[in-house]
Formats: structure tokens, C-alpha cells, sequence
């Protein structure tokens, strides 16, 4: 089975780059030292600091794994070529034309979404509603409580 692309900014990609470095050197040497210091204890059947630290390395390597796979099938958007269209990897500004509210949002792929920092999935229902819409454009999305109507106000 193929692996899904996983499509990242530069920022991105450096940001996933870092994060594995820290779990292979600093977070696995941590965890190491956690299990032997455990182990000194003496029986660890029924040790919870050992049980934890084990957990935790579980974590650990499930998360390397993970990253790996993810770098393996990365797909970088260095810069949009066009603004006329929102596009993956630009920014646009939207209304929500049910309470005038507006909103800036960058689209990224879904490893790379922080709605805290708009920054929105392609895959989620507003990006993929807004990618290749026109400035001007009436969007409709789709959500559990209904759908809601956002105008492309402008594409950057």
C-alpha cells in the first residue's frame, strides 16, 4: 500500500527535521536513563516509574517511526506561483458572510494545520472548500451544525 504524500512548507519540513533529532538523540537518551534508573530499584514487575519509562519509550520510538515515514514521502511547497487562485501553501482572507467576522489563513497540509496559528488543512472542510476559488468567490462549507458561506476577499 502507498504511503500518503505528505506535503509540507519549508518551515514545515524544518520543523519535522528538528523534532525527529530531538526524539533519536535527547528524548531517547532520556528515556534510557529513566529505565535503567528503574531497574536499580530492583523487581520491576511491579515498578510504576518502570512501567512509565517503558511507556514512554513506546512513544518514543512509535514517534520516530512515524516521522520517518512522514520525511520519506514529503512533498515541499517552496512558494505559490499564482494569486488569482487560492492555492496550497498561500494565504487568503475570508469573510464569513453569516457574521461579518474575517479571517487570514494559511493553507498547509494536514501534518503541518495549527488552527491556532491559522494555519488550516487543505483537507480540512474550509480549505478544501476555498483551493482554487477565485477572489470574490462565495464559498460553501460544509460542518456538523450546517453549512456556512465564506467570500474570498483576498488571495496573497
Amino acid at each position: 500500500m502507498a504511503e500518503k504524500e505528505v506535503i509540507l512548507t519549508l518551515e514545515g519540513l524544518k520543523k519535522l527535521e528538528e523534532e525527529l533529532e530531538l526524539f533519536k538523540t535527547v528524548r531517547r537518551r532520556e528515556v534510557v536513563g529513566r529505565i535503567r534508573q528503574a531497574m536499580d530499584f530492583g523487581d520491576v514487575s511491579e515498578n510504576s516509574e518502570y512501567d512509565d519509562a517503558k511507556n514512554d519509550q513506546g512513544f518514543i520510538e512509535g514517534r520516530i517511526i512515524t516521522l520517518v515515514k512522514m520525511l520519506r514521502n514529503v512533498r515541499v511547497i517552496d512558494k505559490v506561483e499564482r494569486t488569482d487562485i487560492v492555492a496550497l501553501g498561500g494565504k487568503v482572507r475570508l469573510k464569513d458572510m453569516d457574521f461579518g467576522d474575517e479571517e487570514e489563513y494559511f493553507i498547509v497540509g494536514s501534518a503541518e494545520a495549527d488552527p491556532d496559528t491559522n494555519k488550516i488543512s487543505n483537507e480540512s472542510p474550509v480549505g478544501k472548500a476555498a483551493l482554487g476559488q477565485a477572489k470574490g468567490a462565495v464559498v460553501e462549507v460544509n460542518v456538523p451544525e450546517g453549512i456556512l458561506h465564506y467570500q474570498i476577499l483576498n488571495i496573497m
